[in-house]
């Protein structure tokens, strides 16, 4: 992957407001976003993932709930989404039975745990997804929070690399 500086000087040189927008984008976590921008300025696309990795591990289980608020439900991407179709193009033209199961999986996880099945599905198959969300549904509350906060993570570097590269 290579940098661009440019992209970063672009960042860094929007102003408060829309350096916001642009944050929330990625991660629809307020704290997270701040962190982000207290970060600056970010040398390198390194010293952005890594101001990532600092913010992801700062956030408290509301910021997480937050940060979760913006993502999809596995399985029904939000449509005109194009993020949301992007990360999850593993379910495109998957039989219905398995989003059905789907469905009714992330049904009893939400009811468990009071939030969406979170994973980062980039370049994962729905039957995967679904074999992921099954693993994972027996977990206490604080173990699924810190995999969940790993997965918002590599979600978060995706789409600011992303970010980076379209600049």
């Amino acid at each position: 992957m290579t940098n661009h500086p440019h992209a970063l000087d672009a960042l860094a040189a929007a102003d408060a407001a829309e350096l916001e927008a642009i944050l929330l984008e990625v991660c629809s976590s307020p704290r997270w976003a701040a962190a982000i921008a207290e970060a600056e300025p970010w040398s390198d696309r390194e010293a952005l993932l890594a101001a990532n990795a600092a913010a992801m591990a700062s956030l408290t289980v509301e910021d997480l709930r937050d940060a979760m608020a913006g993502h999809a439900r596995i399985g029904t991407p939000k449509p005109g989404d194009a993020t949301s179709e992007r990360e999850q193009a593993g379910i495109e033209g998957v039989d219905q039975a398995v989003l059905d199961e789907l469905r009714e999986a992330n049904a009893a996880y939400e009811a468990k745990f009071g939030h969406v099945f979170l994973i980062c599905a980039t370049g994962r198959t729905a039957t995967g997804m679904l074999a992921a969300l099954r693993e994972r549904h027996p977990n206490d509350a604080a173990t699924e929070a810190e995999i969940v906060r790993g997965e918002l993570r590599k979600i978060n570097d995706i789409r600011l690399n992303r970010l980076i590269d379209a600049a």
